[in-house]
Parts: structure tokens; C-alpha cells; sequence
């Protein structure tokens, strides 16, 4: 039970990775706020969880909506007292679109959904954290967060932006007691997919120079092994790394 006793909220719970992650860490002992704005799906999840014996419950949350940010976070505190954990998942692709087809209310809501919840999430969490003295902050970002050849214009740069985000919390609450990461996933298993639409061909066909060399696809459960290390104090001196769980596929170029 690597995670007996904590309390962790997991954004976009409802399906994929952050499915996977609360699954795990509900196994390991953690007491898990499912978060989706997929109410139904998160309360499978979180009823999935209790049926097994683990400690867990369901919040709608939209990620673009700071006060459903502030909700989710005051859900762990008023039904387990705390919070140990926070993962922020949740995120959304953009069309391919590179910079000059990218449309303004897209962007927007690709940093709202991808970025600025991210940073409201941490904010909320933050004094909780230097109240105990002691915090993990797991963030999603890509390796499209350092390569500029695995989606359009604003995903690319949203996920560099929470690379950006993870290193500077961690650096900055590193006498705190608080730690913060990321996992770069590559190509995986996941509904995201389901989030594109209009599609640019000209950004699609650029990106297929790089998906020509995918080894191959990953699965949710190996993500979600790479955020339980993340989590545990197995990685206590692992802080403001950028972990690349994609196959090697980046280590080619």
C-alpha cells in the first residue's frame, strides 16, 4: 500500500489515463476524488472503486471553470480532511492547426482547458500543502511539450507551457516540502481523440513525418504506473523532472 491513507484528486478520471490513475491509487490506499466533467463516467469510476474495497467519490468538474476548480479541491478537504495528491489530466488536442490557421477561440480554450487549470488547480492546492508541509503535484503534459511535430500550433504550446509550469513550482517549493512533476506521454490509448475535429490537413500531414516512427502504442495502465511512482515516496528526490513515457519514441530525435 504505497498510498495508504492519502488523498488524492485526479482530473479527467472519468476515462483513460486518469481512469487508470485513480484505479491504481485507490488499489494502493489512497482516498481518490474522481474528477471529470463527465459526471456519469466518473461516478462508474468512482463506484468501480468502492465496489473493491477503496475510498472514493465523484465531482463534476469543468477544468476551464475556476470555481469548479475550487469546488473539486474543497471536495477532497471536506470529505477526507486533506489533500496529498494532485494530478491534473484533464486536457483536450487542438485541429493540427500550425500558426497560421490557428483560429483565437480555440487557442483560447486549448490554454483554458490544457493550462490555466493546471495553474488554478496548483494555486488552490498550494497553501494546503504549506499548511502540511508536504505535497505532490503530477501533471500531464506531451511530448509535444518539447517537440513541435506531434500536434497544431496551440496544443504544442499549451503543454510547453505546463513544462514550463511544472519546473518553476518545483523549483520554487522545493524547501517546502512540495514536489512537482510531469509525465510526457506519447502516442497511448486514450479518448482525446475524441476532442479533434475539423481537421487541418496541411498540420496532419506535417505530423505524420514523426508518427511514421511511433514503435508503438502505450497503454493507460502503463501511464498510470509511472504516476504512482510519481506519487509515493519512492521518488522523494525525483522533483521538476519531465518524465517521457512514450516507447523511445523522442529518444530517435
Amino acid at each position: 500500500m504505497r498510498l495508504e491513507n492519502k488523498v488524492a484528486v485526479v482530473t479527467g478520471a472519468a476515462s483513460g489515463m486518469d481512469k487508470a490513475i485513480a484505479e491504481l491509487y485507490a488499489k494502493e490506499g489512497a482516498k481518490v476524488v474522481v474528477s471529470d466533467l463527465n459526471i456519469e463516467g466518473a461516478e462508474a469510476v468512482a463506484a468501480a472503486i468502492k465496489a473493491n474495497g477503496g475510498e472514493a467519490v465523484a465531482v463534476k468538474t469543468n477544468v476551464a471553470d475556476q470555481n469548479d476548480i475550487i469546488r473539486m479541491i474543497d471536495t477532497a478537504v471536506n470529505e477526507y480532511g486533506t489533500l496529498d495528491i494532485l494530478v491534473n489530466n484533464a486536457g483536450i488536442m487542438d485541429n493540427m492547426a500550425a500558426a497560421g490557421d490557428v483560429n483565437d477561440e480555440r487557442w483560447d480554450l486549448i490554454f483554458d482547458v490544457n493550462t490555466k487549470s493546471v495553474m488554478r488547480a496548483i494555486r488552490k492546492s498550494i497553501p494546503i500543502f504549506l499548511e502540511k508541509g508536504k505535497g505532490v503535484i503530477i501533471n500531464t503534459a506531451s511530448t509535444g511539450g518539447f517537440s513541435g511535430a506531434h500536434a497544431g500550433a496551440a496544443y504544442t504550446a499549451s503543454k510547453h507551457a505546463v513544462i514550463g509550469l511544472t519546473k518553476n513550482t518545483a523549483f520554487m517549493f522545493a524547501q517546502k516540502g512540495i514536489r512537482c512533476n510531469a509525465i510526457a506521454p506519447g502516442a497511448t490509448m486514450t479518448n482525446i481523440a475524441s476532442t479533434i475535429s475539423n481537421v487541418s490537413e496541411f498540420g496532419a500531414s506535417r505530423t505524420k513525418v514523426t508518427q511514421g516512427v511511433i514503435p508503438r502504442v502505450g497503454q493507460a495502465e502503463e501511464i498510470a504506473q509511472v504516476a504512482l511512482f510519481l506519487a509515493s515516496d519512492e521518488s522523494s528526490f525525483v522533483n521538476g523532472a519531465i518524465i517521457a513515457a512514450d516507447g523511445g519514441w523522442t529518444a530517435g530525435f
